[in-house]
Protein backbone atom coordinates (compact mmCIF):
# COMPACT_ATOMS: atom_id res chain seq x y z
CA UNK A 1 0.00 0.00 0.00
CA UNK A 2 1.40 3.41 -0.93
CA UNK A 3 1.90 6.06 1.73
CA UNK A 4 -0.53 8.44 0.04
CA UNK A 5 -3.32 5.84 0.24
CA UNK A 6 -2.49 5.06 3.86
CA UNK A 7 -2.64 8.72 4.82
CA UNK A 8 -6.00 9.07 3.08
CA UNK A 9 -7.38 6.05 4.90
CA UNK A 10 -6.09 7.36 8.23
CA UNK A 11 -7.73 10.74 7.58
CA UNK A 12 -11.02 9.06 6.73
CA UNK A 13 -10.81 6.98 9.90
CA UNK A 14 -10.37 10.13 11.99
CA UNK A 15 -13.48 11.62 10.39
CA UNK A 16 -15.37 8.38 10.84
CA UNK A 17 -14.49 7.93 14.49
CA UNK A 18 -14.90 11.59 15.41
CA UNK A 19 -12.32 11.38 18.18
CA UNK A 20 -10.82 14.35 20.01
CA UNK A 21 -7.63 16.00 18.85
CA UNK A 22 -4.23 15.81 20.46
CA UNK A 23 -1.20 13.64 19.85
CA UNK A 24 1.04 14.22 22.86
CA UNK A 25 2.04 11.11 24.75
CA UNK A 26 -0.37 10.52 27.60
CA UNK A 27 -3.15 12.56 26.01
CA UNK A 28 -6.10 11.06 24.20
CA UNK A 29 -5.68 11.00 20.42
CA UNK A 30 -7.68 9.55 17.53
CA UNK A 31 -7.36 5.97 16.38
CA UNK A 32 -5.23 6.31 13.26
CA UNK A 33 -4.09 3.52 10.97
CA UNK A 34 -0.28 3.61 10.88
CA UNK A 35 0.95 4.46 7.39
CA UNK A 36 2.63 1.07 6.98
CA UNK A 37 -0.35 -0.97 8.27
CA UNK A 38 -3.25 -2.48 6.29
CA UNK A 39 -6.89 -1.51 6.93
CA UNK A 40 -8.19 -3.01 10.20
CA UNK A 41 -10.79 -5.77 10.36
CA UNK A 42 -12.67 -4.45 13.41
CA UNK A 43 -16.14 -2.99 12.67
CA UNK A 44 -15.63 0.54 13.97
CA UNK A 45 -19.04 1.58 12.68
CA UNK A 46 -20.56 -0.56 15.45
CA UNK A 47 -18.44 0.96 18.20
CA UNK A 48 -17.17 4.46 17.51
CA UNK A 49 -14.17 5.30 19.69
CA UNK A 50 -14.64 8.46 21.75
CA UNK A 51 -12.55 9.96 24.49
CA UNK A 52 -15.30 9.28 27.03
CA UNK A 53 -15.72 5.68 25.86
CA UNK A 54 -11.98 5.06 25.96
CA UNK A 55 -11.68 6.59 29.44
CA UNK A 56 -14.48 4.36 30.70
CA UNK A 57 -12.89 1.33 29.07
CA UNK A 58 -9.53 2.06 30.66
CA UNK A 59 -11.09 2.29 34.13
CA UNK A 60 -12.92 -1.00 33.57
CA UNK A 61 -9.77 -2.68 32.24
CA UNK A 62 -7.89 -1.96 35.46
CA UNK A 63 -10.83 -2.55 37.84
CA UNK A 64 -10.40 -5.74 39.94
CA UNK A 65 -14.15 -5.78 40.60
CA UNK A 66 -14.51 -7.57 37.29
CA UNK A 67 -13.50 -10.72 39.23
CA UNK A 68 -15.40 -12.72 41.84
CA UNK A 69 -13.40 -11.60 44.86
CA UNK A 70 -12.34 -8.19 43.52
CA UNK A 71 -8.65 -9.09 43.20
CA UNK A 72 -8.07 -9.69 39.47
CA UNK A 73 -8.46 -7.10 36.73
CA UNK A 74 -7.84 -7.46 33.01
CA UNK A 75 -4.63 -5.56 33.69
CA UNK A 76 -3.49 -8.21 36.18
CA UNK A 77 -2.74 -10.67 33.39
CA UNK A 78 -2.13 -8.06 30.68
CA UNK A 79 0.52 -5.71 32.07
CA UNK A 80 1.49 -2.70 29.96
CA UNK A 81 5.22 -2.86 30.73
CA UNK A 82 5.15 -6.44 29.39
CA UNK A 83 3.34 -5.36 26.20
CA UNK A 84 0.12 -6.39 27.94
CA UNK A 85 1.22 -9.94 28.75
CA UNK A 86 1.83 -11.47 32.19
CA UNK A 87 5.60 -11.24 32.21
CA UNK A 88 7.52 -14.02 33.93
CA UNK A 89 4.63 -16.48 34.09
CA UNK A 90 4.62 -19.45 31.76
CA UNK A 91 0.84 -19.78 32.08
CA UNK A 92 -1.67 -17.25 33.38
CA UNK A 93 -2.14 -16.80 37.12
CA UNK A 94 -5.72 -15.91 37.95
CA UNK A 95 -8.07 -15.70 40.90
CA UNK A 96 -6.89 -17.37 44.12
CA UNK A 97 -3.58 -17.81 42.25
CA UNK A 98 -5.14 -20.56 40.14
CA UNK A 99 -3.12 -21.59 37.12
CA UNK A 100 -4.39 -21.70 33.56
CA UNK A 101 -2.92 -23.82 30.80
CA UNK A 102 -1.85 -21.08 28.38
CA UNK A 103 0.40 -18.05 28.35
CA UNK A 104 -1.37 -14.68 28.45
CA UNK A 105 -1.32 -13.33 24.88
CA UNK A 106 -0.49 -9.65 24.31
CA UNK A 107 -3.22 -7.07 23.87
CA UNK A 108 -1.72 -5.38 20.85
CA UNK A 109 -2.98 -4.38 17.41
CA UNK A 110 -6.25 -6.22 17.98
CA UNK A 111 -8.06 -4.04 15.45
CA UNK A 112 -6.39 -6.21 12.81
CA UNK A 113 -7.35 -9.59 14.32
CA UNK A 114 -10.49 -11.22 12.96
CA UNK A 115 -10.17 -14.03 15.53
CA UNK A 116 -8.81 -13.99 19.06
CA UNK A 117 -7.23 -16.30 21.63
CA UNK A 118 -4.52 -18.89 21.03
CA UNK A 119 -7.04 -21.18 19.36
CA UNK A 120 -9.14 -18.54 17.58
CA UNK A 121 -12.17 -19.55 19.60
CA UNK A 122 -13.57 -16.00 19.71
CA UNK A 123 -14.26 -13.94 16.61
CA UNK A 124 -15.63 -10.73 18.15
CA UNK A 125 -13.53 -8.42 20.31
CA UNK A 126 -16.70 -7.06 21.91
CA UNK A 127 -17.39 -10.53 23.32
CA UNK A 128 -13.84 -11.55 24.20
CA UNK A 129 -13.84 -10.29 27.84
CA UNK A 130 -16.65 -12.71 28.67
CA UNK A 131 -14.18 -15.60 28.35
CA UNK A 132 -11.74 -14.56 31.11
CA UNK A 133 -14.53 -13.09 33.25
CA UNK A 134 -16.40 -16.40 33.36
CA UNK A 135 -13.39 -18.73 33.40
CA UNK A 136 -13.04 -20.30 36.85
CA UNK A 137 -9.23 -20.05 36.85
CA UNK A 138 -9.11 -16.46 35.60
CA UNK A 139 -11.75 -14.08 37.02
CA UNK A 140 -14.50 -16.55 37.98
CA UNK A 141 -17.41 -14.12 37.89
CA UNK A 142 -20.48 -13.33 35.78
CA UNK A 143 -21.77 -10.17 34.17
CA UNK A 144 -24.85 -9.96 36.37
CA UNK A 145 -22.69 -9.73 39.48
CA UNK A 146 -20.23 -7.36 37.83
CA UNK A 147 -22.99 -5.00 36.71
CA UNK A 148 -24.32 -4.97 40.28
CA UNK A 149 -20.88 -4.03 41.64
CA UNK A 150 -20.31 -1.34 39.03
CA UNK A 151 -23.71 0.23 39.64
CA UNK A 152 -22.87 0.56 43.34
CA UNK A 153 -19.82 2.71 42.52
CA UNK A 154 -20.70 6.44 42.61
CA UNK A 155 -18.20 7.27 39.84
CA UNK A 156 -19.36 4.86 37.14
CA UNK A 157 -22.84 6.30 36.35
CA UNK A 158 -21.26 9.62 35.37
CA UNK A 159 -18.68 7.89 33.19
CA UNK A 160 -21.36 5.89 31.40
CA UNK A 161 -23.41 9.07 30.98
CA UNK A 162 -20.47 10.77 29.23
CA UNK A 163 -19.76 7.77 27.05
CA UNK A 164 -23.29 6.71 26.12
CA UNK A 165 -25.53 9.68 27.07
CA UNK A 166 -27.22 7.47 29.63
CA UNK A 167 -26.22 6.27 33.07
CA UNK A 168 -27.88 2.91 32.44
CA UNK A 169 -25.06 0.40 32.91
CA UNK A 170 -25.46 -2.69 30.73
CA UNK A 171 -23.33 -5.64 29.70
CA UNK A 172 -23.15 -4.44 26.09
CA UNK A 173 -21.88 -1.01 27.12
CA UNK A 174 -19.29 -2.48 29.48
CA UNK A 175 -17.94 -4.75 26.74
CA UNK A 176 -17.88 -2.06 24.06
CA UNK A 177 -16.01 0.31 26.39
CA UNK A 178 -13.42 -2.39 27.07
CA UNK A 179 -13.04 -2.83 23.31
CA UNK A 180 -12.42 0.89 22.88
CA UNK A 181 -9.51 0.70 25.31
CA UNK A 182 -8.05 -2.44 23.75
CA UNK A 183 -8.37 -1.07 20.22
CA UNK A 184 -6.22 1.89 21.21
CA UNK A 185 -3.41 -0.47 22.25
CA UNK A 186 -1.63 0.00 18.93
CA UNK A 187 2.07 -0.81 18.72
CA UNK A 188 3.53 0.94 15.67
CA UNK A 189 6.46 3.03 16.90
CA UNK A 190 9.38 0.60 16.77
CA UNK A 191 12.60 1.27 14.90
CA UNK A 192 11.33 -1.05 12.16
CA UNK A 193 8.27 1.16 11.70
CA UNK A 194 10.41 4.28 11.46
CA UNK A 195 12.57 2.62 8.81
CA UNK A 196 9.56 1.48 6.81
CA UNK A 197 7.94 4.91 7.00
CA UNK A 198 11.24 6.66 6.27
CA UNK A 199 10.95 8.78 9.41
CA UNK A 200 13.83 11.00 10.47
CA UNK A 201 16.40 9.26 8.32
CA UNK A 202 16.32 6.16 10.55
CA UNK A 203 18.01 3.12 8.97
CA UNK A 204 18.97 -0.41 9.97
CA UNK A 205 22.58 -1.03 10.92
CA UNK A 206 24.49 -3.82 9.15
CA UNK A 207 23.45 -6.62 11.53
CA UNK A 208 19.82 -5.48 11.54
CA UNK A 209 19.74 -5.32 7.75
CA UNK A 210 21.29 -8.78 7.46
CA UNK A 211 18.83 -10.02 10.08
CA UNK A 212 15.95 -8.53 8.10
CA UNK A 213 17.04 -10.53 5.08
CA UNK A 214 17.24 -13.72 7.18
CA UNK A 215 13.79 -13.00 8.59
CA UNK A 216 12.41 -12.61 5.05
CA UNK A 217 13.91 -15.93 4.04
CA UNK A 218 13.20 -17.97 7.18
CA UNK A 219 10.26 -16.41 9.06
CA UNK A 220 8.12 -14.15 6.90
CA UNK A 221 5.93 -16.91 5.47
CA UNK A 222 4.16 -17.13 8.85
CA UNK A 223 5.19 -13.92 10.62
CA UNK A 224 4.16 -11.58 7.82
CA UNK A 225 4.88 -7.86 7.85
CA UNK A 226 3.82 -5.42 9.17
CA UNK A 227 1.91 -7.15 11.98
CA UNK A 228 4.52 -9.91 12.00
CA UNK A 229 1.84 -12.58 12.02
CA UNK A 230 -0.35 -13.87 9.23
CA UNK A 231 -3.02 -14.54 11.90
CA UNK A 232 -3.13 -18.21 10.90
CA UNK A 233 -3.00 -21.31 13.12
CA UNK A 234 -0.11 -23.72 12.72
CA UNK A 235 1.41 -26.84 14.22
CA UNK A 236 5.10 -26.04 14.68
CA UNK A 237 6.21 -29.42 16.01
CA UNK A 238 6.24 -28.62 19.71
CA UNK A 239 6.71 -31.56 22.03
CA UNK A 240 3.30 -32.50 23.42
CA UNK A 241 3.24 -31.99 27.19
CA UNK A 242 1.20 -33.76 29.87
CA UNK A 243 -1.48 -31.06 29.48
CA UNK A 244 -2.11 -32.28 25.91
CA UNK A 245 -3.62 -28.96 24.88
CA UNK A 246 -5.29 -29.75 21.52
CA UNK A 247 -5.09 -26.15 20.29
CA UNK A 248 -7.46 -25.15 17.51
CA UNK A 249 -8.91 -28.65 17.40
CA UNK A 250 -10.96 -27.76 20.51
CA UNK A 251 -12.72 -25.10 18.41
CA UNK A 252 -13.14 -26.80 15.03
CA UNK A 253 -13.05 -30.51 15.98
CA UNK A 254 -11.08 -31.07 12.79
CA UNK A 255 -8.31 -33.61 13.28
CA UNK A 256 -6.08 -31.54 11.00
CA UNK A 257 -6.24 -28.69 13.55
CA UNK A 258 -4.88 -30.70 16.45
CA UNK A 259 -1.93 -28.91 18.12
CA UNK A 260 -2.32 -25.84 15.92
CA UNK A 261 -2.03 -22.50 17.67
CA UNK A 262 -2.17 -18.90 16.52
CA UNK A 263 1.00 -17.53 14.95
CA UNK A 264 2.02 -14.85 17.46
CA UNK A 265 3.39 -11.48 16.46
CA UNK A 266 7.15 -10.97 16.65
CA UNK A 267 6.62 -7.42 17.88
CA UNK A 268 7.81 -6.51 21.38
CA UNK A 269 9.56 -9.81 22.10
CA UNK A 270 11.86 -7.99 24.52
CA UNK A 271 8.87 -7.53 26.84
CA UNK A 272 6.72 -10.63 26.35
CA UNK A 273 8.82 -13.57 27.59
CA UNK A 274 8.23 -16.43 28.09
CA UNK A 275 7.21 -17.64 24.64
CA UNK A 276 4.87 -20.13 22.93
CA UNK A 277 1.25 -20.82 23.88
CA UNK A 278 2.34 -22.43 27.15
CA UNK A 279 5.35 -20.23 27.91
CA UNK A 280 7.76 -23.15 27.65
CA UNK A 281 10.69 -21.12 26.29
CA UNK A 282 12.21 -18.39 28.42
CA UNK A 283 14.40 -16.72 25.80
CA UNK A 284 14.37 -15.85 22.11
CA UNK A 285 17.48 -17.99 21.73
CA UNK A 286 15.56 -20.99 23.05
CA UNK A 287 12.80 -20.33 20.51
CA UNK A 288 15.29 -20.22 17.64
CA UNK A 289 16.92 -23.40 18.92
CA UNK A 290 13.52 -25.06 18.77
CA UNK A 291 13.19 -24.25 15.09
CA UNK A 292 16.69 -25.44 14.23
CA UNK A 293 17.04 -28.47 16.49
CA UNK A 294 13.89 -29.46 18.39
CA UNK A 295 11.00 -29.53 15.91
CA UNK A 296 9.11 -32.81 16.38
CA UNK A 297 8.00 -34.67 13.29
CA UNK A 298 4.42 -35.13 14.49
CA UNK A 299 1.18 -35.56 12.60
CA UNK A 300 -0.14 -32.25 11.25
CA UNK A 301 3.16 -30.41 11.42
CA UNK A 302 3.23 -27.39 9.15
CA UNK A 303 4.80 -28.34 5.80
CA UNK A 304 6.89 -25.15 5.88
CA UNK A 305 8.89 -26.80 8.65
CA UNK A 306 9.78 -29.85 6.58
CA UNK A 307 12.83 -29.53 4.35
CA UNK A 308 14.08 -32.54 2.40
CA UNK A 309 12.10 -34.84 4.66
CA UNK A 310 13.60 -33.45 7.85
CA UNK A 311 11.92 -31.13 10.35
CA UNK A 312 13.28 -27.71 11.22
CA UNK A 313 14.81 -24.57 9.74
CA UNK A 314 18.48 -24.30 8.88
CA UNK A 315 20.26 -21.39 10.56
CA UNK A 316 23.83 -20.90 11.73
CA UNK A 317 24.68 -19.27 15.04
CA UNK A 318 25.64 -16.15 13.11
CA UNK A 319 22.26 -16.21 11.37
CA UNK A 320 20.55 -16.38 14.75
CA UNK A 321 22.61 -13.49 16.14
CA UNK A 322 21.71 -11.28 13.21
CA UNK A 323 18.09 -12.35 13.28
CA UNK A 324 17.87 -11.35 16.94
CA UNK A 325 19.37 -7.98 16.02
CA UNK A 326 16.52 -7.45 13.58
CA UNK A 327 13.88 -8.72 16.02
CA UNK A 328 15.06 -6.10 18.50
CA UNK A 329 14.03 -3.40 16.00
CA UNK A 330 10.43 -4.53 16.55
CA UNK A 331 10.40 -3.46 20.20
CA UNK A 332 8.22 -0.41 20.86
CA UNK A 333 9.22 1.49 24.01
CA UNK A 334 6.56 4.12 23.46
CA UNK A 335 3.85 1.45 23.54
CA UNK A 336 4.90 -0.07 26.86
CA UNK A 337 5.40 3.34 28.52
CA UNK A 338 2.56 5.45 27.13
CA UNK A 339 0.69 6.99 30.11
CA UNK A 340 -2.49 7.00 28.02
CA UNK A 341 -2.65 3.21 28.37
CA UNK A 342 -1.66 3.12 32.04
CA UNK A 343 -3.94 3.03 35.10
CA UNK A 344 -5.10 6.55 35.92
Amino acid sequence: MCNVCSVCIAFLMILLLGCGAGNKEGQFHPFVIPANFPPPSYRFKDNKITQAGFTLGRKLFYDPRLSRNNTISCGSCHIQSAAFTQHGHDVSHGIDDRLGTRNSPPIMNLAWSATLMWDGGISDLDLQPLAPISNHVEMDDNMENIIRKIRSDPEYPGLFKKAYRTDDITTTRVLKALSQFMLMCVSSHSKYDSVMRKEGGVTFNVDEQDGYFIYQQKCAACHAEPLFTDLSFRNIGLRVTAVKDPGRYAVTLKSSDRYKFRVPSLRNLAYTAPYMHDGRYLTITAVLNHYTDLVQLIRGIDPLLIRKGRPGITMTQEDKRKLVAFLNTLNDQQFVRDPLLSPQ
